[in-house]
């Protein structure tokens, strides 16, 4: 417990002093530390009298306040909206209207006296907003958005699975306290300015109204995501510092493999990722809470004992486990018959992921014939602790985990070990040869990241409009980076994919890779346009991915895909 509230502590101080803090850094200054100074008024001949001081605890309630939100909102906060049958980013527009409230507040202190009256705890005749600060606080937590990190993405899991116990509790509040500690530091630096320099002492109420503005700027910031393009543009000079933190020996230990340590899981670590050896790294954690199977009645670890096991955690529309499902389905037709048993779990991404028709086609048409667990919880992929599609867990003929290996590649190193669990379980038994399939991993980084276009997934959008669910119109920017996307047209933007409204909207796609999919459903047409060639890809039916681009070699390109009504695009993949 105590190492988990000091990873969480030092994950959050790390992460109060990175680049993402910046936005919120102005509001802090002058809302949470200014407004807590000593102003002073003219006396007689001049000399400066001191003034009943504003509450000198306003910059720890402003924090106090960040900290109760932004734990309760991590850990709880897609639950309640889950079952409320809510959108995800409501909590955080909540925030932002708060934001605009009380920067008008600050600019009309009577306004800001009636929205901060109800936390006035101590009782006064006239209620001084000045003195309060905590519902600042609230709307600071509820929009601050950490940089990510394995931490923050341990909390994150927890909390969306449902899965909270005391250890996450603990990680969560001591990481937002270490993300806390340096902005209440620069809150109290702000105090200490405002109270030795002569112009903020003289001038208070300009002061309040500056700090009004700075806070419905960051509203509005926030509406139309400028933080983020503010990140992209500055270095992040924390990173050697985060890695460090990251790549450490207590870090991995703890939470290197994902979720929350617990009785079944507490030693996967011990095996190291891709190890070209076997490793001992304890009794498989068990296969839970499993919403149907494919292929097979339910199957048990324990009643597959005298076997050697992979268990394989995938995702259908990912193409990195689409590149390795060829390695798996070979391995299971190749050793089946010796004793190998490979079980899938499938762990979705995306919410059509979560449907068994969907599973079962994908499962035909990849050729899988061995069993499949749908994990639409994640439970499985938080028992084994897990963070990466795909992860293949390699299990001998006593029920103990012997190797780990995440995301693609040394498929020569997992296939020399399954021969060798095989031969330990059964010496002397026939062996096929090797199945050699080719390895077509992409060497990491020469590759566009997979690119999300759902409004609350998204990443690399190259656009300057705002990018939330509706209705909305865009057009494509001048200039445009490398590994990005813009939209052109009417789209119709929803949480998880877009889709056009108007006769067909243009996506612009700046890309890396030697193959191009893109992840469609519906029915209509995608029309592609890459270095003067033209394809048409026809759409019909569930989510599933297509082919769009296919070259010899990886390099630079930039197409424009024209998507017809009634098509919903999810996301580019890259190969």
């Amino acid at each position: 417990m105590l190492t988990l509230a000091l990873i969480g502590l030092i994950g959050g101080l790390v992460t109060g002093i990175s680049p993402c803090i910046l936005p919120v850094l102005p509001v802090i200054f002058f809302s949470g530390g200014t407004q807590s100074a000593r102003s002073t008024t003219p006396g007689t001949g001049g000399v400066a009298v001191a003034t009943k001081p504003a509450s000198r605890a306003r910059p720890y309630l402003v924090i106090a306040g960040l900290v109760v939100s932004f734990s309760l909102v991590t850990l709880f906060g897609s639950l309640l909206l889950t079952v409320l049958n809510l959108p995800q980013d409501v909590l955080r527009y909540a925030g932002i209207v708060v934001l605009v409230l009380i920067g008008i507040g600050l600019i009309v202190p009577r306004f800001e006296q009636l929205l901060e009256k109800p936390f006035t705890w101590i009782p006064q005749r006239n209620p001084d907003a000045s003195r309060g600060g905590f519902t600042l606080g609230l709307a600071l937590g509820a929009v601050y958005v950490p940089c990510a990190g394995p931490v923050l993405a341990a909390i994150t899991v927890a909390g969306s699975t449902g899965r909270i116990g005391t250890e996450t509790v603990v990680l969560t509040l001591t990481f937002a306290v270490g993300a806390a500690i340096p902005l209440l530091i620069f809150a109290l630096a702000g105090r200490r300015v405002a109270e030795r320099v002569q112009a903020f002492r003289k001038r208070q109420r300009g002061i309040r109204i500056t700090a009004g503005v700075v806070m419905i700027a960051l509203a509005l910031g926030l509406v139309f995501n400028l933080p983020q393009l503010l990140q992209r543009a500055i270095p992040d000079y924390t990173a050697s510092l985060q890695d460090k933190v990251n790549n450490s020996e207590q870090v991995k230990r703890a939470l290197n493999l994902g979720g929350l340590v617990n009785d079944q899981n507490k030693d996967l670590d011990k095996c190291s990722d891709g190890a070209p050896d076997l490793e001992s790294c304890g009794t498989a954690p068990d296969i839970t809470d499993i919403q149907q199977w494919v292929n097979s009645q339910p199957q048990e670890l324990k009643s597959l004992r005298g076997k050697v096991v992979m268990v394989d955690f995938w995702a259908y529309s990912c193409i990195n486990c689409q590149r390795s499902i060829p390695h798996i389905v070979a391995w299971d037709k190749a050793y089946r018959d010796a004793g190998l048993q490979v079980i899938g779990v499938h762990s979705p991404e995306y919410a059509f992921e979560k449907e068994p028709a969907n599973v079962e086609a994908a499962a035909k048409n990849f050729g899988i014939t061995y069993p499949v667990a749908l994990d639409n919880n994640l439970s499985t992929w938080t028992n084994y602790r897990n963070r990466y599609w795909p992860a293949h867990y390699l299990i001998d003929a006593q029920g103990t985990v012997r190797h780990i290996k995440f995301g693609e590649g040394d498929y020569q190193v997992t296939e020399k070990l399954i021969r060798q669990l095989l031969n330990d379980a059964k010496p002397g038994v026939q062996l096929p040869a090797a199945t050699e399939l080719a390895d077509d991993t992409p060497v990491v980084g020469d590759i566009t990241q997979e690119t999300y276009l759902g409004s609350t997934k998204r990443v690399n959008f190259a656009g300057t409009e705002q990018y939330t669910s509706g209705e909305k119109s865009f057009q494509f920017p001048q200039n445009q980076g490398t590994d990005s996307f813009a939209l052109d047209g009417a789209w119709k933007l929803d949480t998880q994919s877009i889709t056009p409204t108007g006769d067909s909207g243009r996506i612009k796609l700046n890309y890396r890779a030697k193959e191009v999919r893109m992840v469609l459903s519906g029915k209509g047409t995608v029309t592609v346009q890459d270095g003067g060639q033209t394809k048409t890809v026809q759409v019909d039916g569930t989510p599933n991915s297509y082919q769009l681009v296919l070259t010899p070699t990886i390099q630079g390109g930039s197409l424009t895909a024209t998507v017809s009504p009634g098509v919903q695009a999810f996301s580019f993949t890259f190969g």
